[in-house]
Parts: structure tokens; sequence; C-alpha cells
């Protein structure tokens, strides 16, 4: 694969020091190059993602992703320290995004960005509309204020609900299990897994399925820090500032908001998003796709269906599939995009449940099936000490 590793000096701008940001060009050179925004915020771009880079190379895709300013190799300034507060601005990524085009001699590209890269990817697309020749949006974040459909969502799904999945869900809240651990537990392993997993974990008391999702899925007062693959510390100052991390608790059952809420005196209060992109969107002149996996709890169908209902030339995909098929269905993302970069992009709803049938790889095709292998043995290993007693 023919990969470089770049590095483009920043200027000092709005408080902020001068730092090198690295991004990477990868597969053969295209007329029209895809940006690839990862979500988070706090996934790196460089290292994760490299076997995603190599099966673009495969399949033709001149491919670019620039590691966020903040996170792995664009973390420091150049003294060495760590980029302050006044460098996590939105408005500043999305600059940073057009200056890669411009080091790279590119007029437009494919903007593709997948959850909080969603967000971004619209956003660009208010702030440089110049600059797009199309977009994809794969599990799409429009606003802060669409907090009520995902909580709609989840309580729809594993509580309001009369059947076993539910009623364990209450009967593990009424035990003393935490509802915030238990919201991201099963939210997570409905993702993953669907029902096939959630049943098993939630029909006796926690055991180890149920360990290793609270190690994947959950939020403490410890900020999650995998150096160079996932690094929230500094620009969680973006999530709870511009978009809203530290909201207030409804009151509620399984609210979402208490996902964040450990590290919300850690990070600024919320000020406002930077971009009205319900409005933005609108005016989006380009083809656009969007992604939506039917059991996709965090970016629920719904703000999907709005985005494609809104804009004036999207096309809407539908997958069997949880949040994020760039984490999840890598294949499938791809796919989408080779489609979209040849103008195809209008067959692609026919084309769903190829797109499904697509290989899973790597961790989103293991370890989903893994934990539920790992849950259903849970089961029947405590349904079998209960009957000894």
């Amino acid at each position: 694969m023919r990969e470089s590793l770049r590095s483009l000096r920043r200027p000092a701008a709005d408080g902020a020091p001068a730092f090198d940001l690295a991004y990477v060009r990868s597969g053969p050179r295209g007329a029209t190059p895809v940006v690839v925004i990862p979500g988070g915020p706090g996934l790196a771009s460089v290292l994760p993602y490299r076997g995603l880079r190599r099966r673009a190379a495969r399949g033709g895709l001149d491919l670019i992703m620039i590691e966020h300013r903040g996170i792995g190799r664009s973390r420091r300034d150049l003294r060495g320290r760590p980029l302050p507060p006044a460098a996590m601005r939105i408005a500043a990524v999305l600059d940073d995004v057009a200056a890669v085009l411009d080091a790279e001699g590119i007029d437009r590209a494919v903007i593709v960005g997948s959850s909080y890269g969603s967000y971004l990817a619209m956003a660009f697309g208010a702030r440089h509309p110049e600059r797009v020749a199309s977009m994809l949006l794969d599990s799409a974040l429009q606003s802060a204020h669409d907090l009520d459909i995902e909580r709609a969502a989840v309580r729809g799904l594993f509580w309001d609900a009369d059947d076993d999945m539910a009623r364990g869900v209450r009967r593990l809240v009424a035990a003393g299990v935490s509802e915030r651990i238990v919201l991201d537990v099963v939210r997570a392993a409905y993702e993953l897994g669907g029902t096939d997993l959630v049943h098993p974990l939630v029909r006796h008391e926690p055991g180890l399925a149920w360990r290793a999702l609270t190690a994947y899925a959950t939020r403490d007062a410890e900020i999650a820090d995998i150096p160079r693959i996932y690094e929230f510390d500094l620009v969680g100052t973006i999530a709870f500032r511009e978009l809203g991390y530290g909201g207030t608790p409804d009151g509620h059952p399984l609210d979402p908001v208490r996902t964040y809420l450990p590290l919300a005196s850690r990070y600024p209060p919320f000020t406002g998003e930077p971009y009205d992109l319900l409005a933005a969107v609108r005016g989006f002149d380009w083809p656009l796709v969007v992604l939506s996996g039917d059991r996709d709890l965090r970016t629920p169908p719904e703000i999907a269906e709005r985005v494609v209902v809104s804009a004036p030339d999207a096309t809407l995909v539908r997958l069997h599939n949880g949040h994020s098929a760039l984490d999840t269905h890598p294949m499938a993302l791809l796919n989408a995009i080779r489609r979209l970069v040849r103008g195809q992009q209008a067959a692609l709803p026919g084309d769903e449940p190829a797109l499904d049938r697509l290989p899973r790889t790597g961790l989103s095709a293991s370890f989903p099936a893994l934990l539920v292998q790992v849950a259903r043995l849970d089961a029947l290993l405590r349904t079998r000490v209960l009957r000894r007693r």
C-alpha cells in the first residue's frame, strides 16, 4: 500500500499555540480524494485505521485521514506541551481539514464522517461548502438537542417495553446495579450483538460478559486514555463546551446524559453549538449518502431520516448494524464510498442486503460473537447453580 505520513504546521491563532498537524494519504491518486473523519471526539486516525486504508487502497480509493488536533501525533505544540483548551474548537478542526486539502493541492474532496466525525463533516459543508464534492454520513450526529431522540429510543427498548429484555433491565436496576452502568452495558450489547447478546446478560446477575462490556462501554471519573488510539482528555473540551455532553438529567430512568456526567466537572460548561446543522443541510447541493444502523441507539435512525428529508440530493442506506459502520462494518462503508465516488449512490438502497452480507473484519467481527458465547455460558452456569440450591 502506498501511504505517507505527513505533517503540516498550523499557526498560532485565537490564543492557541502553533503545532504540527499529522495526516496520512494512501492509495492511488484519484480525481476526487476521500477524507475520512472518525468519531469520538477522541479517536485517533493514523494508527487505528491502517487496515481500513489498506482495504481502501486495494479498492482504488485515494484516501486522507487527519489526526485530530489534541490527539496522537497532533497532540502537542512546538515545545512539546499538550495543546490547551483554547485550541479545542470545532471551527479550528474544520480549518485543519481545509488546510490539508490546500497542502495536497486538492480543490474538492468527498467528505466522509462517522458519528462525531459526521458532525464535523456537516459542519465542514457549512463552513467550506466550495471544498465538498460529495458527502457520506455514517451514524449522523446533527445536534446536541437530539438527546430526546436518544432517550426515547433507549427507554422504549429497555425500560418501557413489556418483554423479557426490559423486565431484565428493570430487575437489575431494582437489585441495585448502577443505572448508569446498566444503560452503558445494555446499549453497547444491543448495538454490538442485538437481542441475542442482551437477553443472556440481563437474565441473571452480572457475570464475565457483563464485566467485559463494562470495561468496553462505561465512563467513570477516570478519563479513558489509550495512547494514539483513543485520547479524550484534551478534546473532551469540544465535547462539553460545543456539543453539550454535560447535559442535565431529566429525572427518568436510563438517561444517556449520565454516561459522561462523571467527567463534567473537569470541562467547561456548554456554551452552544457552533453551527445550526439542521438548517445547514438544506443548502447542501452535493450528493449526500447517509448510512444508518437499525440497532444504533446513540444516533438513532430517526436522525438519519431527518437529514435525508432535509437535504436536496440525499440517499438513505439502512444497515443491520449498530453504531458507526466505520468501526463495526468497515467493508460496507468502503463499498458505499466507492459507489458515491463513482456517482452510483442512487443504487445503494437496492444494495442494502449485499452490503449487510459483506464480511465483518477484525475486532468488529469477533468481539460480539465472543460476548454472546460468554454471556450464554454465564447464564447456563448460573442456572445450574440455582438448580443445585
